[in-house]
């Protein structure tokens, strides 16, 4: 496989068999460097460690996290996949922060919301191939009322059975790959938006877990 924008280093092979450096390195330049998402006080390890994997098969290595009302669980390896190691976790007490640091690197902010109190637009509807940040909130309140004041839009995923929410870490690995499918038909992994250092240092990172 022919890898873009990563200089070649032996240093950098050393503990890892061919194969397993040339997955690192087919790992990395398909990191999406403008993809992420928010989880607001979700409690459950189990939905968290989901999301994870979610997160790292679609090419997210970066998480921002917003817990002011719920401890961030325990995640086990076992759990997550091993998912945890591959992405940072950045931690907030509270969504202004967190979204302050988002839109300073220019990224629209969409929450996740149910409720009746607002417009939602549907996922399908979102440009999800721009910087994009999704928000999904607790297992059993939702967002806050802070992230649906601060947010750019909100949206729902399309339903049309009885039930009217997915359990969240389903809902965020249909929105992920959503994600995915928009970034794709542009072609958004063949060309990482990372410099080529930040490439080789993620490399360098990524060798030495």
């Amino acid at each position: 496989m022919k890898v873009k924008y990563i200089i070649f280093d032996l240093k950098l092979q050393t503990r890892l068999t061919p194969e397993r450096f040339q997955k690192i390195t087919a790992v990395v330049t398909k990191r999406q460097k403008y993809l992420t998402i928010v989880l607001e006080n979700i409690h459950d390890p189990h939905n968290v460690s989901a999301i994870l994997r979610s997160a790292d098969a679609v090419g997210i290595d970066r998480i921002y996290l917003i817990y002011n009302t719920n401890k961030f669980p325990k995640i086990g390896r076992i759990s997550s996949g091993s998912a945890k190691k591959w992405i940072e976790l950045e931690r907030y007490s509270n969504a202004a922060d967190c979204f302050k640091v988002l839109k300073n690197l220019k990224y629209r902010i969409y929450s996740s919301h149910i409720g009746e109190d607002r417009k939602n637009i549907s996922l399908y509807e979102l440009e999800l191939s721009k910087r994009t940040a999704l928000v999904f909130g607790n297992e059993h309140t939702g967002v806050s009322e802070e992230v649906l004041e601060l947010c750019d839009k909100t949206f729902t995923i399309p339903m049309y059975g009885m039930v009217q929410s997915l359990n969240v870490s389903v809902s965020v690995a249909v929105c992920v790959y959503e994600a995915l499918r928009q970034r794709e038909i542009k072609g958004m992994y063949d060309k990482s938006k990372y410099s080529k250092d930040e490439l080789y240092e993620k490399l360098k990172t990524y060798t030495n877990k």
